[in-house]
């Protein structure tokens, strides 16, 4: 397994809607692996491909808490129906690293997609599971989640990571 490169706001790769997965060669169960492995060492609880700079419709999500892993791959999903009420969640990003914002989103989503191998399934989600897949779904569509923010908090948001950015790049070792 090899870790991947995280992409980080403003790069425009962000913004690129991904495109579908039409075929399913071993490489595309590695590459979701080397996904996976990258969203646990960063750490976080999902990652989409276009995070990485690959713009594949491509999502992994493992919510559980120690040593046991129950890790979610979806290729190609498409939402079949969304709730009507809202949940709210605190919501952060590997690809705005640092930042948390107050999210609104529907509470259940039903999604079908294709595992790993190129079999069709579907997943009714509720709760913070339905919050991280909608999540990892905006980025296939190049949305992040402080495109929700008003626009004052999504500027603040901005300015600080434009500020850590500078930090970082005087680091000299």
């Amino acid at each position: 397994m090899s870790l991947l490169h995280i992409l980080h706001h403003p790069d425009p790769r962000l913004r690129t809607k991904a495109k579908a997965i039409t075929e399913f060669p071993p490489e595309v169960a590695t590459f979701a692996a080397d996904m996976l492995e990258t969203m646990y060492v960063a750490p976080g609880i999902g990652l989409a491909a276009i995070q990485i700079g690959v713009p594949k419709r491509v999502i992994v999500i493992d919510l559980s808490k120690g040593d046991e892993k129950k890790p979610f791959y979806f290729v190609n999903p498409r939402i079949i129906k969304k709730s009507e009420n809202n949940s709210t969640y605190e919501e952060g990003c590997l690809s705005v690293p640092g930042q948390f914002a107050e999210v609104d989103r529907p509470d259940q989503c039903h999604i079908s997609y294709l595992d790993y191998n190129g079999q069709k399934k579907e997943l009714k989600a509720e709760g913070l599971l339905a919050t991280c897949i909608q999540h990892e779904m905006d980025h296939l569509e190049g949305i992040l989640f402080i495109d929700y923010l008003s626009k004052l908090k999504k500027n603040f948001i901005v300015k600080k990571l434009s500020k850590q950015k500078k930090v970082l790049e005087r680091i000299v070792v």
